[in-house]
Formats: structure tokens, C-alpha cells, sequence
């Protein structure tokens, strides 16, 4: 069998990879600028079809103009276009659409959600457009880039999925209920991308909040499914994330896989990992000898690296993009031909097509307005200013206008060989696809920066960095990163540091001060506790300076000479007169972590022991805030679940990575700009 594949392979497909033309078209600045207004002009039909027809639902189904929850009931799709409307210079829409967002979504839903999704799309987003807030001149809360509404709501929705998180592998679950927890009886099996694909967006959280636990968890996922790789060095598709048994042992670079390869990449441009593209050039490597065929990429067997499906799916047209990070363009322009010429017989790229007959693969005809082909030529074209690349995007563009449009929208091709509808308009449409279009097509884009140009911002701790140098690299989900800004809330050391660290963290005791008062209610009255009504009684004075909060969102402060209180006026002493009220000491005992103590040791000696009685009841606390009861049993503690990671380290470090050509490569801006500023792989 395997023979006569290899022999149909080279008769029929000879001509898709030897038939390449290198006669395209000259394109001007006004011929650009043409195309990205029409871009644009797709994009507002389509959000605007949302607002009228579909808000607040998820999505927009543009047939029947209407809306429908898919991922979550939360306004998907509001979420998703934020950073589209910054990037597309709408910045009025931005803050309306923030301060709806802000006021209104409420992420406390007992919903089972998907893992993967809600970190690429919903996370991602609020990250992206809570560090691109500032170009739209909306106002930015003191502390920024570390503090904001939109970073504490990708902070929440994050501390909803960690429970998925906490299993014996470090790989998660893939599903989440987002009020309670893992679901009862949620099967193990996950796919790998659903494991490896949030190092960009956790790693981003850890970075701009301090805290370690999101970036931990990622990599120690990351570090764990790469153990399990096949002898050959491929990974399969779908994987028992307690056992470690692969499930699904097809490998390949598509579907259920392909944005554990982008993230690898991509981890390790944006966080200077050298460990992590070390494993990517080991996993493609092998994807290299077993899976390419004459630039086109098979699935195979992951322990032999037999072929089993020689099919191209759509979404493996983001593979040349994730090359042209690393300088691969004579490979990247061979497949994106391979692909362009699929578009071209049908006038999109169906979810599978069968390369060996050269047709659409049954039940898989359809092309849900996928941005991945356009995201490669969109990198393709920055990188090499190669005219045939923009030609591929007047294609798509003109493909999407001329069969896609409705009324009220833009609809799914329900079949590609006669571009039939189907009644659905995905969110990553506006997130991606017409993004990927515009930025192709607008070569100013403030995206496009090479590290020309930058601006050095000022902390409010006094540490200076260095925002819009350029260099953004974008999640899965077309969600744009600036690494310059990740270096603003790094290394916080100071007592003003540690001052708005706490204050950052206690927010979470303010909004749910009455739940902890019963909890600790409750708790006095089963253990008759004297201690727990003692802190019973502090809650109650805090809460009554909560309620005295100004229009400005400030607890009232009471003087420091007003304080009675032997165990505050220590504090005070010990804190050199940083904080002094009731409100600051109770803030501080129930945000207490080791590593913001340091510098208080002799302190803490003394106060540890009055201090606890306290560690159920804030044990106890963290358990109420993550929701994290009647499903999973056992109670879901996210420090711990960090201490042990830390303490076992099941599975070390990678640290095999030595080539540093990349730092003499400048295909790309990225590349370019983090080697300029000395952060690429620093080997200090």
C-alpha cells in the first residue's frame, strides 16, 4: 500500500509542485492602501452585523442575523476583535467596547468551557488589549502595564483554569467548568495542542503580575509532553494526561497538534528560552524526515513513521509562517505555493484535502473563514517583500468578498466546490483573518516596527523600560504581544514594589470580603474559636472601610495615630510608616507569600505564630475564590500546586540549544529587534 502511494503521489502530484510561475504582480503604495480600506470596510460590516444582531451573545450566525453562545456565553466575539479595533485605528470603539467589557461580562458562570479556547481567545485578548490600551489613549490606572481592569479579568479568567492543570502529568485537562472546577467524570484524553499551547499567554500573566505559578505550569506542561515523545521523535495526537499513553498516535503537524509547534517557537523568541526552541528543532527534525513529502506534509504514524492520511488540512497553511520565524523562507515559499494552489482550484482551502486523488476529502469540504494561510503569507511578505505573496492575499480577499458576504456579515463556506453557507461567523474571523488581511496590506502599521523607534516608560516604582520598540509576536489567535512591556513589571524589589504587589493580590479579599465573613462565621461557631472571632470582628471593621470607598475606587484610610493596635503599629514600624492602617495590616496577612517577605524575616519570626490560626481560614478562602468545590473533591490550592512543581521537578530542563544563528538572521522584524537589544537567548 505504502508503495502505491508512493507511486500515485508522483504521477498526480507532480504537476501542483512543478507547474510554479514567477510572473506576478507590481503593486504600488495606493494599490495597498486600497486593499487594506476594503479590508477594513469588511471587518466594520462584519462587527457591526455582530453589535446589531448578535450582542451579546458569543457569536454572529450572518444567515439568519442572529446570535448564538458557542465557547462560553461571555461576547466571544467582543473580546476576540479588541486588539483589531486598535490595530485598525478605531480607538473610540476600544473604549466604549472596554468599558463594557469591564462593567458588564461576568466570567463567575457555571459553564463548562474548553481550556485551549478560552486561553487562546479569551485570555489572549484581554491580554493583548489591555498592553495595547495605551495607543488608544484610553486612561490607564496607576501602575500600569502591571495593574488594569482588563489584565485583572485575564488574571481571573486564568485562575479558573488552573484546576485543569493539576494532575500527575502537569498536562491539563481539556475541559473546565469555570464556576466549579474539573467536571465529574471529564475524560483524560487531551490533544496536544490542548496541552502546549500556553506558554505565550501564561507566561505573559506571570510576567506583567508577578506571580510564578502561571508560567510554571506552562512550561512544566510543555516539559512533560515532550517526555513522552515517540522514539522517532514525533508526538501523536491525542494523549491520556494522567497515564501519559498516547491515544491517538497519527502525528503530523495539523489539527490537534499544530499550535504546540508555534508556541515552542514562539515561547521562545518572546521569553529568551532557549529550551524551548531546542525542542522544536529536535520535534521537526523528524517532522522533516518522516512527514515531508515534496513539500507537502503527510500524517504518519508516530512510532514508525509509516504514512496513514496523505492529506493537507487547512489549518496546517500556519506552518510557513512558524518557519519564517526562524529564517526557513526557501521551505516556507515552496509549501505556501503548494497551498496558494489549492486555494486557487477552489477559490478556498477546504478543512482537508486528499493530496494523492488531488479532491476534497468526504464530510470535510468546508472553509470556516480560516485565517491560517493568510497569516503565513502575511509573515512571508514582511520578511521578504516577495510581490507573489501579496497576490495571494488579493485572492483570498477576493474570494472572501465575492462569496462569503451576507447581509449581515461574512458565513462559513459550507462546501468549497460549490461555496454554499453555512450559518456561522467564528469569532477568530474578526480576529484574525481580517487582521492577518490588513496588516498585509497597511506597510505603516505601527505592528511592522523593526525597532526604529521606541518609547522608554516610566513605572510607577520608578524602573524604566522600553514600550513600542516592535517586535510583537502574536498568539494563536492573532492576539499581539509587545516583549518591551513584559520587561516592565519584571525584578519588582523595592517596598513600593511589594506595596502594590499586595495591594494587587488583596483586591480579590475586597470584592468577596461578606463570603469570607461567613466562612470564618461559620468556622467559629463549630470550633468556638475566640481567634476566629477575633478576625471575625477585624473583617467587619475592614468592610466597613470598604463600603467608604470614593467615586475613585480608594479605601477610606484611617491616620496612623488613630491605630490601637499592638500587631499594626509593629507592622508600621517594620514597614518604615509604608503602611499603616488596619485595612493595609489584613491586607497584608491574608496576600502573605514567602517570596514577599523576604526582606521582613526577623519580622515575620514574631508574627508567624500569631498569625497561625490563619492558615485554614485562608486556605479555605483561596478554595471559595476558585470555585473549587463540589466537583473535584479535594480542595484546589494554586499555591500548592506551584510548591510542588518547584520542589519535584518531574521534568528538568531541556538546555540542549547552542546554535545562535538566529542572531544573524533578520528575516523577520522580531529577530532583528530582541537581537539589537541584546535579549535573544542572553546567555548571561
Amino acid at each position: 500500500m505504502f508503495c502505491k502511494y508512493r507511486l500515485l503521489y508522483s504521477l498526480l502530484i507532480l504537476p501542483l509542485i512543478t507547474n510554479r510561475s514567477y510572473s506576478f504582480n507590481q503593486y504600488s503604495r495606493d494599490d495597498l492602501y486600497r486593499y487594506r480600506e476594503e479590508v477594513r470596510q469588511m471587518f466594520n460590516h462584519a462587527y457591526s452585523g455582530y453589535l446589531e444582531h448578535a450582542y451579546p451573545y458569543d457569536e454572529l450566525r450572518p444567515l439568519t442575523c442572529d446570535g448564538i453562545d458557542t465557547w462560553g456565553s461571555y461576547s466571544l466575539t467582543l473580546i476576540d476583535a479588541l486588539d483589531t479595533l486598535i490595530i485598525m485605528g478605531n480607538y473610540t470603539e476600544f473604549q466604549r467596547v472596554v468599558n463594557i467589557i469591564t462593567d458588564t461580562i461576568n466570567f463567575d458562570i457555571n459553564m463548562n468551557v474548553s481550556v485551549f479556547e478560552t486561553n487562546i481567545r479569551v485570555i489572549g485578548g484581554l491580554l493583548s488589549a489591555h498592553i495595547l490600551s495605551h495607543k488608544a489613549g484610553i486612561l490607564l490606572e496607576p501602575g500600569w502595564p502591571c495593574n488594569g481592569p482588563l489584565l485583572r479579568l485575564a488574571e481571573n479568567v486564568a485562575n479558573k483554569l488552573l484546576p485543569a492543570f493539576d494532575t500527575p502529568t502537569g498536562m491539563p485537562y481539556g475541559t473546565v467548568n469555570l464556576k466549579k472546577g474539573v467536571p465529574p467524570g471529564e475524560t483524560t484524553i487531551t490533544c496536544t495542542a490542548g496541552i502546549g499551547t500556553f506558554i505565550l499567554e501564561f507566561g505573559t500573566l506571570t510576567r506583567l503580575t508577578g506571580d510564578p505559578i502561571y508560567e510554571e505550569i506552562a512550561m512544566n506542561a510543555l516539559r512533560s509532553l515532550f517526555q513522552y515523545q515517540s522514539k522517532i521523535g514525533l508526538v501523536g495526537n491525542h494523549v491520556d494526561i494522567v497515564s501519559g499513553v498516547w491515544t491517538s498516535q497519527d502525528s503530523g503537524i495539523g489539527a490537534g497538534i499544530d499550535s504546540y509547534f508555534e508556541y515552542l517557537v514562539k515561547g521562545a523568541l518572546l521569553f529568551n528560552k532557549p529550551e524551548l526552541m531546542s525542542m522544536f528543532l529536535i520535534l521537526e527534525k523528524s517532522v522533516n524526515k518522516y512527514l515531508k513529502h515534496n513539500d507537502w506534509y503527510f500524517w504518519v504514524s508516530m512510532q514508525k513513521g509509516l504514512i496513514t492520511l496523505p492529506l493537507f488540512q487547512s489549518l496546517e497553511a500556519y506552518w510557513p509562517g512558524v518557519l519564517s520565524h526562524i529564517g526557513n523562507m526557501n521551505e516556507s515559499i515552496k509549501s505556501i505555493h503548494n497551498y496558494h494552489n489549492v486555494w486557487k482550484r477552489y477559490g478556498f482551502t477546504p478543512e482537508f484535502y486528499n493530496i494523492i486523488q488531488q479532491e476534497v476529502s468526504t464530510n470535510r469540504e468546508s472553509y470556516p473563514l480560516r485565517p491560517e494561510l493568510i497569516e503565513s503569507v502575511m509573515y512571508l511578505y514582511r520578511a521578504t517583500g516577495n510581490p507573489y505573496l501579496l497576490d495571494i492575499g488579493v485572492d483570498i480577499l477576493k474570494s472572501i468578498q465575492h462569496s462569503a458576504v451576507t447581509s449581515c456579515g461574512y458565513a462559513t463556506i459550507k462546501d468549497c466546490r460549490d461555496h454554499s453557507l453555512d450559518n456561522r461567523m467564528e469569532s477568530f474571523f474578526l480576529a484574525e483573518t481580517t487582521k492577518y488581511l490588513y496588516l498585509l496590506f497597511d506597510p505603516d502599521n505601527f505592528i511592522h516596527n523593526r525597532g526604529e523607534h521606541g518609547k522608554i516608560f516610566k513605572t510607577v516604582s520608578g524602573k524604566e523600560c522600553i514600550i513600542d520598540g516592535g517586535g510583537y509576536l502574536f498568539n494563536t489567535e492573532a492576539h499581539p504581544i509587545d516583549p518591551g512591556i513584559l520587561q516592565c513589571c519584571m525584578k519588582q524589589s523595592s517596598q513600593t514594589d511589594q506595596k502594590n504587589f499586595l495591594k494587587h493580590n488583596v483586591r480579590i479579599l475586597h470584592e468577596n470580603v461578606e463570603s469570607f465573613k461567613g466562612i470564618i462565621s461559620n468556622e467559629a461557631n463549630n470550633t468556638r474559636n475566640d481567634v476566629n472571632t477575633k478576625i471575625f470582628e477585624e473583617l467587619t471593621e475592614l468592610e466597613k472601610h470598604i463600603k467608604t470607598k470614593n467615586k475613585k475606587n480608594r479605601t477610606a484610610s484611617i491616620t496612623c495615630d488613630n491605630v490601637k493596635s499592638d500587631e499594626v503599629k509593629s507592622f508600621r514600624k517594620i514597614m518604615k510608616n509604608d503602611i499603616c492602617t488596619l485595612n493595609d495590616y489584613i491586607e497584608y496577612i491574608f496576600s502573605q507569600r514567602e517570596t514577599i517577605c523576604e526582606n521582613h524575616r526577623n519580622f515575620m519570626k514574631n508574627i508567624k505564630q500569631k498569625i497561625a490560626y490563619l492558615k485554614e481560614e485562608i486556605k479555605t478562602f483561596k478554595d471559595y475564590l476558585l470555585n473549587k468545590t463540589e466537583f473535584t473533591g479535594e480542595s484546589y490550592d494554586p499555591q500548592f500546586i506551584l510548591e510542588r512543581i518547584l520542589k519535584q521537578r518531574k521534568y528538568t530542563s531541556f538546555e540542549s540549544f547552542t546554535n545562535l544563528k538566529l542572531l544573524y538572521c533578520k528575516p523577520q522584524q522580531y529577530i532583528q529587534r530582541l537581537s539589537f537589544l541584546g535579549q535573544f537567548f542572553d546567555s548571561s
